[in-house]
């Protein structure tokens, strides 16, 4: 079996006593529906695979991280006539994340990603409001922001269980990826109002009223190759950022 000290949740104490970690990485995903095609828990998968195989990189190139366990209910407020979307309110959240970062301040931990995989999870005002009281430098990573997805797929307007969501289940969860003949075409609506539409107002989609499939984007020409091709480059990207982390002294990350 195959040593993984970076994985929390696959390590052991034998092991962790006796290593100085510095960086903590923590996948936070959400379980919602994702079209017809895809699970449940589809962002759980991608967080945590890309946490687990950045994490792999960084920590054969010297960096000593730690990949904790991922959190799998996000914000879903407007998805919750959607059955069994679970819901964890932002201020949920910020009181989740105020007790992983008190636990790591006790055991050294100086540095902690935060890697989202949901967009209607938004970290920036737990981090500004957490930071001022805290000795560990934190910061959030959007995964699926990490790279362009212009670049690697036909249909890249989507952001929900989309091309790119499911290229990316197709590489590396296939098991769970229903034929792509049983999902929806993620044909979603738009808002009526010109401010919605030149993106300087904002309000939260509600969900049944955009789109009957659950899904926002074509999944159709989905691949799997599509999916390595794209979510290595991701990958590569986040590991580089961690070890960069792991080396920089966050009293003088100013240049």
């Amino acid at each position: 079996m195959e040593s993984k000290p970076y994985l929390l949740k696959e390590t052991n104490w034998k092991t962790v006593k006796d290593i100085d970690y510095k960086v903590a990485v923590l996948p936070w995903g959400a379980t919602e529906a994702h079209n017809y095609h895809l699970p449940y828990g589809t962002d759980i998968f991608e967080s945590d695979y890309c946490a687990e195989q950045s994490a792999k990189i960084a920590w054969e190139k010297g960096a000593k991280i730690i990949v904790l366990p991922a959190i799998p209910f996000g914000v879903n407020t407007s998805q919750m006539d959607i059955k069994l979307t679970i819901n964890m309110n932002p201020s949920t959240q910020a009181k989740i994340l105020a007790d992983v970062i008190e636990s790591l301040e006790n055991h050294g931990i100086e540095k902690l990603v935060i890697l989202n995989g949901h967009g209607g999870n938004d970290f920036k005002q737990m981090i500004r409001e957490l930071q001022k009281n805290s000795k560990i430098f934190i910061t959030n990573v959007n995964w699926y922001l990490v790279e362009d997805k212009k670049a690697y797929f036909d249909e890249s307007d989507g952001d929900h269980a989309d091309e790119m969501e499911t290229s990316f289940m197709l590489h590396a969860f296939p098991q769970f990826v229903l034929p792509l003949s049983e999902s929806g075409d993620g044909e979603a609506k738009v808002l009526k109002l010109n401010a919605f539409k030149e993106k300087w107002a904002w309000t939260p989609r509600q969900w049944t009223a955009v789109t009957k499939d659950t899904g926002i984007g074509n999944p159709k020409a989905a691949t799997a190759e599509k999916g390595e091709k794209y979510i290595n480059v991701v990958i590569e990207k986040i590991a580089q950022f961690l070890v960069e982390l792991y080396e920089v002294n966050v009293s003088d990350i100013y240049e």
